[in-house]
């Protein structure tokens, strides 16, 4: 059977259609509210470092950051991250992957220092009035 020039445009449509809709479904799913810890494994850096992030639609946005940090990143449909945070010391970026409700991965500075990351989603806890 022989698809007429309008029906391959209609079919290809509704393709691209149905495609986008998964995606974004997939990009929604890491939305939310993240509590980030850096680690430094060997180098110059801090021990410790802590932020807060949100996530919406793929982007990653600051909520809080230790020393007025800037916290930037992108994470893909299949939870790969890539974040960069820059302050006034330096910059350094991250990669790794989130899956449910945690994350993890690796980061650098530079050649200054390196280390992990761990990310755990936040709970919205809603109160019940008795």
């Amino acid at each position: 059977m022989r698809m007429t020039r309008p029906t391959r445009i209609a079919t290809a449509a509704l393709a691209f259609c149905a495609a986008s809709a998964s995606v974004a479904v997939a990009a929604d799913r890491h939305n939310g509210t993240w509590a980030v810890e850096l680690v430094t494994d060997s180098g110059v850096c801090s021990a410790r470092y802590s932020y807060t992030v949100a996530i919406r639609d793929g982007e990653v946005r600051p909520v809080s950051a230790s020393a007025g940090a800037r916290v930037s990143g992108r994470v893909a449909a299949d939870g790969t991250v890539g974040i960069t945070v820059a302050g006034s010391g330096g910059s350094g970026s991250g990669t790794g992957r989130l899956d449910g409700a945690r994350g993890s991965g690796t980061w650098s500075a530079s050649s200054l220092c390196a280390g992990r990351w761990t990310a755990r989603r936040g709970t919205t806890r809603t109160a019940e009035a008795e």
